[in-house]
């Protein structure tokens, strides 16, 4: 199918500010919202709900709440074109500090430009689809999404995130997470300390195993986590201890490695105190980001006519299921300041900015630069073509 309009790119752009503009009330009130009720991964029922009513209201929009395995999950869909545009909306918070990743903004940006592009894609003879996936900050929603074929037929993907920089890509780390269970014997600790086998000895043993080994860590290896429970009384020998552990390196084989340096701290925590080690690892493993060049020149561009220029200079940083997408489908995943001053992300400081006017222009930003670089790459018959057949990708 080729694009239907006569009017030109730059026209097409005008009209889609002019869509935005229009819609931005509503845009921004959904940030808000969100912002302000902030929900665990696989738990957003208000966000999903709330992000699935105000798609249903575009016209011809085909909207679905709940897809597959996933309750919390989101998909609308607009036109019929060959040319199958996706954007990615996140709208999890973390635990404690709500909206500290700016997940709010995510999602308002992705509803803000399926609103403009629902009401293109006839003009421009594509199909654009919204994805609402849960649980980035935890299982990677949009990995199970792939593997149940919800992502099928995407030519190319893309969201935004805010952040402290305004970055024209993401150099995410390829990720795992694990929960790390010691199990040992209950005893008296005076009485009859030697009938126990402590569980919190092992996880110590573990912890410093793990701190010793940072030193012979690669470059861009990092090991981090956190103790969830360790005994209950101090009289007590602890029988239960538990800890959530994340690895990340800069590569899939680099991480599969510090996987096994990993697991022969654990080990040495059971060995050392005689507890019974559990390693569960927590939903799929996060792999690095695979840029799209061309995409991420057309949003740079657009992103400079909208006054914020964006940086090539990109620092290894945080992790994203984002990377699982962009290995199997052209992708982008810019990263847009809330201005001077913003502090690190999952702060509680970064929490208040997310839901600030500052934030109220990224939503803006983002959601007109990702309707005018679908825009380009549905009006370039080159990039077009390009898409549709899966050349240089």
């Amino acid at each position: 199918m080729t694009t239907n309009h006569t009017e030109s790119a730059e026209e097409l752009k005008a009209r889609a500010k002019d869509l935005y503009s229009t819609a931005e009330e509503r845009v921004l009130a959904l940030s808000h919202r969100i912002h302000a009720s902030p929900e665990l991964g696989l738990r957003e029922v208000q966000a999903s709900q709330w992000v699935a009513d105000q798609l249903r209201e575009l016209p011809g929009a085909r909207v679905e709440h709940g897809l597959g395995s996933l309750p919390t999950a989101v998909r609308a869909e607009a036109g019929s074109g060959d040319l199958l545009l996706t954007v990615c909306a996140e709208y999890d918070a973390l635990p404690d500090v709500g909206h500290a990743c700016g997940h709010n903004i995510i999602a308002a940006s992705a509803v803000g430009a399926f609103t403009i592009l629902a009401q293109l894609a006839d003009d421009l003879g594509v199909t654009v689809r919204l994805l609402g996936t849960p649980a980035e900050e935890t299982m990677g929603g949009k990995i199970t999404l792939m593997d149940e074929g919800f992502f099928d037929g995407t030519h190319a993907a893309m969201m935004i995130h805010p952040g402290n920089k305004d970055q024209a890509t993401m150099r995410p780390y390829a990720c795992s997470g694990y929960r790390v269970i010691y199990r040992g014997r209950s005893a008296h600790a005076s009485a009859e300390p030697y009938k126990g086998i402590n569980a919190l000895d092992a996880l110590t043993v573990a912890m410093t195993s793990i701190g010793l080994a940072r030193q012979q860590l690669h470059p861009h290896q990092q090991i981090h986590g956190c103790v969830l429970r360790a005994g209950s009384a101090p009289n007590v020998i602890p029988e239960l201890a538990e800890a959530e552990y994340m690895i990340r390196a800069d590569t899939v084989e680099s991480l599969r490695d510090l996987e096994a340096t990993f697991r022969r701290c654990l080990e040495a925590g059971a060995l050392a105190t005689g507890a019974t080690l559990e390693l569960e690892e927590e939903g799929s493993s996060y792999l690095s980001m695979r840029n799209d060049t061309r995409m991420s020149t057309l949003f740079s561009a657009n992103s400079n006519e909208l006054g914020r220029p964006l940086s090539e200079d990109v620092e290894l940083g945080g992790s994203t299921d984002m990377g699982n997408v962009s290995q199997r489908f052209p992708s982008i995943h810019p990263m847009l300041s809330l201005g001077e001053g913003t502090p690190d992300i999952h702060s509680p400081a970064f929490t208040e900015f997310a839901g600030s006017d500052r934030a109220d222009l990224a939503v803006r930003d983002g959601a007109v630069a990702m309707a005018w670089t679908c825009i380009d790459l549905a009006t370039s018959p080159e990039l077009r073509d390009e898409l549709l057949s899966g050349k240089n990708f």
